[in-house]
């Protein structure tokens, strides 16, 4: 706590003029920190949102992706069946060209399968690197 050296006609002019220079002064100093501080925190608040909607729009492209997996499966399983029907029906040359068509069809199921793992291993790791910088905000010292 501040003291003031007490004169003739109370306390010293000069002493309580400096120190309320130096209260204005830090005053002025604190103030300007509290205004930047609220524009860092504004800014933060915009990344904050812009990241929210990078997470939606990803995680509306692993529905998307999943669904479309899903629909491949369908339609790979739906022509299975078919192909299976019509070797029934026309006899061991529609059996041959069958079986070779269910395979190059298990084969794109496999490899439409493994692009889908990698793309869901990457939209992951994108997903996982957003939040790590989401939490890094957390650690910025203000």
């Amino acid at each position: 706590m501040k003291t003031f050296t007490i004169t003739a006609n109370g306390y010293n002019k000069k002493e309580v003029n400096d120190f309320i220079s130096e209260v204005i002064i830090e005053y002025e100093k604190l103030f300007n920190k509290l205004k930047a501080k609220d524009l860092e925190i504004d800014v933060l608040r915009e990344k904050i949102d812009s990241y929210k909607n990078i997470e939606n729009g990803l995680n509306k492209a692993v529905l998307v992706a999943e669904d479309s997996a899903n629909e491949i499966r369908k339609v790979a399983k739906d022509e299975a069946r078919i192909i299976v029907e019509a070797a029934k029906k026309n006899a061991s040359r529609i059996v041959n060209d069958s079986l070779i068509k269910a395979a190059q069809t298990d084969q794109e199921v496999e490899a439409t399968k493994q692009k889908l793992r990698i793309y869901k291993s990457r939209i992951k790791q994108t997903i996982e690197e957003q939040l790590v910088m989401v939490d890094d905000i957390d650690k910025i010292e203000f």
